[in-house]
């Protein structure tokens, strides 16, 4: 009797994100083998049963990634509409900066759940993407936010699995960067969009709660780490005004490393002596780049 061929779990991600992997360990070329993915020097890596591409190599440093709770408060919050607002000016610039690119593919490192990728695919329906983070419970979600999306798992510290000029777009959403990297996989002409937080942002709630401050020197640490690899070609502005229960509040502080340096058991004291609902300013700043056409010297 003939034994059933068995296949592992398929890849959820389109053709053109799922052509743009490359292996993490040798840069070369992925392609679909017997039960996962494998480069021609014969690196070989899972997919997860939930539809994303494993591509960590070594050893994952302690505290890299969100953890399932995490990622599930993170989701709750997003899902509650809380940040729209970033995602529609993300939508708005890439609509209008990617016009007239078939098939763009918009990859957000460091994505998360995926959350910000899907409100731009919603816009851009012609659009493909991926997220890159290196939580496995974050790329669970992002692997099934939205049906022109995919997800992997990878430390984009040590590199970016994409292939050289193979993204149109790169999202970079309160999250760390390479210039480096980024540069290499952008197409020419491509676009690089970074949101970060002003120093305004969630003034209410780091006065209150006695977290730190938005470090004055991030706009200056932002330009110098993108020099030489990077022009700009936009700036702008996203405020709005949080309206958010306690719950909501804890989960916004815990996205960020601000709170980090409280005792969670006092943290917990003065969020629940929090008005309820606490009415907190959202001030962040997109910017956008494009990258030079050769390196400049740093």
């Amino acid at each position: 009797m003939n034994t059933p061929h068995r296949t592992g779990p398929a890849l959820r991600m389109t053709g053109p994100a799922a052509a743009a992997l490359a292996c993490p360990v040798c840069g070369g070329g992925l392609t679909t083998a017997e039960r996962g993915l494998a480069c021609p020097a014969g690196h070989t890596f899972d997919i997860a049963r939930e539809g994303y591409a494993s591509l960590l190599t070594g050893a994952t440093p302690p505290g890299t990634g969100d953890s399932k709770e995490m990622v599930a408060d993170r989701l709750r919050f997003q899902r509650a509409g809380h940040y729209d607002p970033i995602g529609r000016a993300l939508a708005d610039a890439l609509a209008r900066e990617l016009h007239g690119r078939a098939v763009p593919l918009i990859a957000d490192i460091g994505g998360g759940t995926g959350h910000y990728l899907a409100q731009i695919l919603d816009a851009l329906p012609d659009a493909v993407g991926l997220t890159l983070d290196a939580s496995k419970f974050a790329a669970r979600r992002a692997a099934k936010a939205h049906p022109r999306g995919g997800a992997a798992t990878a430390d984009t510290w040590r590199g970016l699995p994409l292939r050289t000029g193979s993204a149109d777009a790169l999202l970079n959403v309160f999250a760390p960067r390479r210039a480096a990297e980024f540069h290499r996989v952008l197409a020419p002409g491509g676009l690089l969009a970074v949101v970060t937080p002003d120093p305004e942002h969630l003034a209410e709630l780091r006065t209150r709660l006695g977290l730190l401050d938005v470090d004055p020197r991030k706009d200056d640490r932002l330009a110098q780490g993108l020099h030489g690899h990077f022009a700009p070609a936009g700036d702008r502005p996203v405020r709005f005004t949080l309206d958010l229960d306690r719950d909501a509040a804890a989960t916004v502080v815990g996205m960020g490393p601000s709170a980090r340096h409280l005792d969670p058991a006092e943290l917990g004291e003065r969020i629940a002596a929090l008005p309820e609902p606490v009415a907190v300013t959202a001030a962040v700043r997109l910017r956008l780049y494009r990258p030079r056409t050769a390196p400049a010297d740093a």
